[in-house]
């Protein structure tokens, strides 16, 4: 038993170094081509565009969307809106009545419903792509307030480069200040986009499409078989298999479109669970295709299949601490080298320092918040290892939407809104976590294993955070009300 528990250990310390290694080799990527720089060219023409915004049951924000969206700074004759409307609540009527607003007013912008969900939001995108007239598609979730200069930042590089697939822009916050909570998600974020995607984008690798806030050619979707709803993460999908046909895809980090983060935890596991199923399912869709896709480098299959495989890491998590406890109680004794493998924690406290430094002047005060963000990096283990056990068992495939509130400011609440999401299960498997690292700790303790005790301690705090935040959000509306209210 603790023979196989050691090669468990090892196998799952030796994989998440790799991942943690390979961040800091992102960070690298980064410095080394961060003065790149993507002028945008002169806009000579004014190609017709399509902006496509799906929805689903979004009554808080949809207008603010739409209203947005009809201010782009685009010839209304070459501009068409597809409101790609899957709700089942009030959200419709608010949207038609939006949309037959802006036609009376003489906008090409029209609300598209289906008989049902198939393919969830990859679904709804193929369907308002068959009746789309753009030369460019633009897509645009509910939370986003896409700003007015948009297409006059995105579209001059589209026609400059006619093998540029697909335009991403950086992802802003409307609401990062709300909360530590959302301070964290925007952190993480910024770590993801200003670091992340700048280095693969500059350094030839593969990088995707994150759904929103970016504009397609439409050539590129058409040649790359289009949208198809077998995964949760048909940007990602889409995204690999139009790079592995050869086009090339830009992010340009200096366009920002601004989204309202998550501020109920729930939501925001929500968000993650998608994100880890969906990730994991098109790394078992297209895996092996882009580990002998002909004419790209081994380094770029390499780091394809790290990106693609990167929510791994939350069962390497878990597992080094399920195992991690027993092996001390049967004394166990690990290889001493296995040291140096906590050196790669470094990577993410370089990527989220250097994000922070390249975007804001108070950069530092900002970084107080990475304690917030390592707590519930680590706290939401346990919510994106069920997501990707689920893909690799082929369990379910429901697109479990992330709820929007339209919080904006400190004085906006989201506690007493419908779609405020109740108490889950798994917040009592955080708590019991929680206690299995403080009992792992207390055993390193007697046992004078002083080494272990930071990983046990940054557990047991990780997912008491979590697992105590998902209590506290789940709490009656009413209740909520008064909590956030009072003095």
């Amino acid at each position: 038993m603790s023979e196989l528990l050691s090669w468990i250990y090892l196998v799952s310390a030796s994989a998440l170094a790799l991942y943690g290694f390979n961040i800091l080799l992102t960070a690298g990527l980064y410095w080394r081509k961060r003065h790149a720089t993507s002028e945008t060219p002169p806009l000579t023409e004014t190609p017709r565009v399509t902006v496509q915004l799906p929805i689903y049951n979004e009554l808080y924000v949809v207008e603010r969307l739409i209203d947005a969206t009809v201010a782009l700074d685009w010839p209304r004759e070459c501009l068409q809106i597809q409101v790609l409307d899957d709700s089942d609540d009030e959200t419709t009527a608010i949207a038609r009545a939006r949309v037959e607003y802006y036609r009376r007013r003489g906008y090409d912008i029209t609300l598209l419903r289906r008989a049902d969900r198939a393919g969830f939001k990859a679904g709804a995108l193929a369907a308002g792509f068959a009746g789309a007239t753009g030369e460019f598609i633009a897509v645009f979730d509910a939370d986003f307030v896409p700003p007015r200069d948009f297409l006059k930042r995105t579209i001059p590089h589209l026609l400059a480069q006619p093998n540029i697939g697909l335009a991403q822009t950086r992802w802003g916050h409307l609401n990062a200040t709300y909360s530590p909570l959302t301070r964290a998600e925007a952190l993480a974020l910024d770590g993801h986009f200003v670091i992340e995607q700048t280095a693969r984008h500059r350094n030839g690798l593969f990088f995707n499409f994150n759904g929103t806030a970016g504009v397609w050619r439409r050539a590129c979707i058409e040649e790359a078989g289009g949208w198809q709803g077998d995964t949760l993460s048909e940007d990602l999908d889409l995204s690999y298999r139009a790079q592995m046909r050869g086009w090339q895809f830009l992010f340009l980090p200096d366009v920002v479109a601004p989204a309202e983060l998550p501020p109920q935890i729930h939501a925001y596991k929500r968000q993650q669970y998608r994100w880890a199923k969906g990730s994991t399912q098109v790394l078992l869709k297209l895996g092996a295709r882009v580990l002998t896709a002909p004419g790209l480098s081994l380094f770029k299959r390499i780091e394809g299949l790290l990106h693609l495989s990167g929510y791994v890491m939350n069962v390497l998590m878990l597992t080094l601490l399920l195992t991690l406890v027993p092996l001390m109680i049967l004394d166990t004794r690990l290889p001493e080298g296995m040291l140096y493998f906590s050196f790669a924690m470094f990577g993410p406290v370089i990527v989220y320092s250097l994000s922070q430094r390249a975007l804001y002047p108070d950069w530092l005060a900002r970084m107080r918040y990475f304690v917030v963000l390592l707590l519930l990096g680590t706290g939401i283990a346990l919510n994106n290892s069920l997501a990707v056990l689920a893909a690799f068992t082929r369990r379910g495939n429901t697109f479990r939407r992330t709820p929007k509130f339209r919080v904006e400011s400190p004085a906006d609440a989201w506690q007493a809104k419908r779609y405020a999401l109740p108490f889950s299960w798994e917040t009592l498997a955080e708590l019991a976590l929680a206690a299995y690292a403080c009992f792992g700790a207390l055993v390193a303790w007697q046992r004078h294993l002083t080494w272990t005790l930071p990983f046990l301690l940054l557990y047991a705090a990780s997912f008491a955070f979590v697992g105590g935040l998902s209590l506290l959000h789940s709490l009656p509306a009413h209740r909520r009300v008064e909590l956030a209210t009072a003095p």
